[in-house]
């Protein structure tokens, strides 16, 4: 755990490469772990103390979500707007393929805007180890 602050509370996650438990992972420099934080709401964040070892979880939906706001999504946005602007609009092929990458660019434009609504479809649960 990294800091609480009211009902939040911080919780760093170290995430290692598949390759952390090799044994020759020191000489071969290919290993790497990256560092996160999540917040994490909850009632009972006073019952956690700093540097504690904690168990964080999320739903197996919000997965699902963000599988399809992050590809499903962008996929529909881009054949969508190929088929519009090649076959309705009778645009060339490359100019509708520079359209339809446009129009994915905005849909993750709109995803990026509308974060803040989309993060509280996403909640953690936390707790002791």
């Amino acid at each position: 755990m990294d800091h609480i602050e009211g009902d939040l509370v911080f919780v760093r996650i170290v995430s290692r490469s598949a390759c952390g438990s090799c044994k020759a992972r020191q000489a071969c420099g290919l290993a790497e772990a990256q560092v996160k934080k999540v917040a994490v709401h909850t009632s009972r964040a006073a019952d956690f103390r700093l540097g504690e070892s904690v168990s964080v979880g999320v739903r197996r939906s919000a997965g699902s979500i963000a599988v399809l706001l992050a590809y499903v999504g962008a996929l529909v946005v881009l054949i969508a707007a190929l088929v519009v602007s090649v076959g309705v609009l009778s645009m060339s092929e490359g100019t509708g393929a520079l359209v339809s990458l446009g129009a994915v660019a905005g849909y993750y434009l709109l995803l990026a805007l509308f974060r803040k609504r989309i993060e509280h479809t996403i909640t953690f649960s936390i707790n002791k180890i």
